[in-house]
Order: C-alpha cells, then structure tokens, then sequence
C-alpha cells in the first residue's frame, strides 16, 4: 500500500494564487465530522485551524446567528449595540481584564493591543516608549506590523522594509529578554504556546518571571491568546495555568466558533490611552458576531464544559503517546495541553497530512515539522478513539511504503 500523493488542487484563476488547497471541498458538517459533496465523511481534527470550537452546525450557535439575522446585522460603533456590551461584560467578568475592544480577527485584535501597548506609554508621557519585544517564532498575523511583530522571514520576503518598532529574542532565552529591553520598549507580546510555532509552550515559572520583570521595567505585558483562548487548553485562557495575569490579552478563531470576531482584552490602566478617535473598526462586535459569541460564551461557562476539555485532552495524549510508540520511524513526541496537541514527525509533515488525509482524517501542520491536532472542544473519547484509529492506519501505510522502496532500491 503506498502513502497519498501531496497533491494540492488547481488554483481557481479568478483568485488570488495565495494558498495551496487540498484538493477538498465539502458540503456540510455535523460536530467534528464533514461531508464531501459524494457523503464521504471526514474527521475534522483541525477545526478550521482552532476556530470551530464547538463544532460544526452547532445547534446553539445556528439558533443565535438565525434569529439574530431575522432582526438586525449591522449598524456600526456610531450606536450601543446591546449584544457587544453584554460579552464585553462577560469577558471581563471571567478573566482579568476591564475594557475589551472587538474586531473581526486576531490580526485586528493584535493590532489593537499593539496599538494600546504604545499609546498607554504615550499617555504616560513616554512617547518614546512604542518598540514591542517578541518571541522567534511567534505568529501574530499577516497585517504589515502583526508580521514584523512575528519576525519571520518567509512571512515578511517581498513586502518592503519591516515595519519598525518589533525586536526578537529566541524562545525562551530569558537572558535575550533582558538584554534585548531598551529605555523605547514599550511592552514584551508573548504567545503562552506558539501554535503555528509548533505548540511550544513556555513554562508557567518562564512567565511568572516575566510577569515580574515587566513590572520592574515599566513594561507591558501583552498575551497572544488567538489559539490558547476561549477553552482551548482547558482554562477559559491559558494565562489561567500561571497564576499570574497579563496586561492586554488578544482573543479570536474559538470565540466566534466559526463566525470571525477577533477580541482585544486589557486593564483599565493599560486602555487609559484608548479615547474616541483613536481606534476603530466598522464591521467590529457587529450584531451579528456578538450574538454568536455569546451563544459560545453559554456553552463554554456552563457547567462542566472545561472540566470536559481536560479530560478528553488528557486521554487524547495517553493515547498519543501508546501510538508514538508504535511507530516510532514517523512519530517521536507529543506536547501540547488541553485540546491543543502537537505530535513531532521523524518524517516530513506534508507526507504524514497527506496520508492522514488518505484516512479521512484532517489535521494542521505547524513549525518545526510538527502535526497539531485541533479537534472541537465538544469531542469526547469516542471521536479520539476514530482518530487514533486513524493515525494508526496513516502510520502503517507509510511505513508499508518505506518498505517498499527499499525493498525496489
């Protein structure tokens, strides 16, 4: 048995030549399954990159957005909009922050928190103060400042100079950090586990001690929670494992469930510089997107839901583990926590997403030859099981084909 080809489908000619798409396209989806136009039945374990939080067609999320839709999409930041209030409140009321400023993305959101970070120095009267300090493969968006914040190269080629104000440190060299911070440092933006970097966590001792150096250095500190957020890990936030708290916070992907909102989250103090006029947005907490998110706030704040998360997360990585085991020539690791998994590959990524995708299971690759499993947080063991299942067949048919060719060489 040979492994699938990596093959990616012809790009339509009317769009933009941006991404290389699985030659899939699907009709519906039900949970964490989706169907092709011919009923062919897909695990989906990447949930549209952390974004499906619940699932697809969730029944909870279908009813907010339908009758909200039957009543009002848009009027724009010119008015109250109710709905927007309200999961501002929530949010404040379930983490550490006081205001939150609404987006469609977690670029929009970084750029918010971008934008705070410097004009709460600049309110403070040290305007001189708007470099952000960041980590070596981060991934913050594809926004002009959002890709200088990231620093990486493959993203930043062919769009002119960096945008200025964003320095490196490699990952987790707290002696780079120190020496890195200078009289124009503004804030240290940090994701607690780099998702597209590969699901690499840094240590809760790691950003308690950053926590505390920023206080020291007048800093602020800003957590990227696009993918950490919304239950992901088993915390509504993952700064929530630290026991220490951050002073900006940017949400999106899980808290829409599917529908784009992206959240900024800050403390007073850090927002004091944030008055009318100096940010905006149009389409930002609209109706809309605020009557799905707080349909996903009743789901994931109810009883039990992260007390959930944790356990499948658990036997998600029991399981994984018996499996690296197994196959030792694709498979050597697994990090990761809650519902965001990640499983080193001895052989390339593409090979075995492409052989899991021969499965019908669908997952995403991330830095460092990394597969991350993604699945909605309202999976239970017997999805696991079917996933396992799944990468053990993958496994199989790429070693049966390794066989082979050494067998032919």
């Amino acid at each position: 048995m040979s492994a699938p080809e990596t093959s990616v489908s012809k790009p339509n000619t009317t769009l933009f030549d941006t991404f290389a798409r699985a030659p899939l396209e699907f009709e519906r989806g039900e949970g964490a399954w989706l169907y092709t136009r011919d009923g062919d039945a897909y695990l989906d374990f990447s949930a549209g990159i952390a974004v499906n939080s619940l699932g697809h067609a969730n029944p909870v999320l279908v009813q907010a957005l339908t009758e909200q839709a039957q009543k009002l999409w848009h009027t724009s930041n010119l008015f109250r909009i109710p709905g927007q209030e309200r999961l501002a409140d929530r949010l404040v009321a379930a983490s550490f922050a006081d205001k939150v400023f609404f987006a469609n993305s977690g670029a929009e959101a970084n750029e918010a928190a971008i934008k705070t970070a410097r004009r709460y120095h600049y309110v403070s009267g040290h305007p001189e103060r708007f470099r952000i300090l960041t980590i070596e493969g981060a991934f913050h968006g594809r926004t002009l400042a959002t890709l200088a914040a990231g620093g990486q190269q493959k993203y930043l080629e062919g769009f002119g100079p960096k945008a200025d104000g964003f320095d490196q440190v490699p990952f987790g060299d707290f002696d780079a950090i120190k020496a890195a911070v200078t009289p124009e440092t503004a804030a240290i933006m940090i994701e607690p586990i780099q998702g597209e970097g590969g699901v690499r966590a840094f240590p809760n001792a790691f950003l308690r001690d950053l926590r505390t150096f920023c206080d020291q250095q007048g800093l602020l500190l800003i957590m990227d929670e696009v993918q950490t957020g919304i239950g992901r890990t088993g915390k509504l936030f993952a700064y929530e494992w630290t026991g220490i708290t951050p002073d900006i916070l940017t949400s999106a992907k899980g808290i829409g469930g599917g529908f784009p909102i992206g959240a900024c989250l800050a403390t007073a103090e850090a927002a004091k510089g944030m008055t009318p006029g100096t940010h905006g947005t149009t389409f930002g907490g609209n109706p809309l997107a605020m009557a799905v998110g707080n349909a996903v706030l009743d789901v994931v704040l109810a009883d039990g839901f992260l007390d959930h998360v944790r356990e499948t997360g658990l036997y998600l990585k029991q399981r994984l583990a018996s499996l690296v085991d197994q196959h030792p020539t694709i498979l050597d690791g697994v990090r990761g926590e809650g519902l965001l998994v990640g499983i080193h590959g001895v052989r390339p990524v593409p090979e075995i997403v492409a052989a899991l995708r021969g499965q019908h299971l669908l997952v995403a690759g991330a830095g460092e030859n990394v597969i991350r499993l993604l699945p909605p947080l309202t999976v239970g063991r017997a999805e696991v099981d079917a996933a396992i299942e799944k990468l053990d067949a993958a496994c199989s048919a790429l070693e049966a084909a390794a066989d082979a060719a050494r067998l032919s060489a």
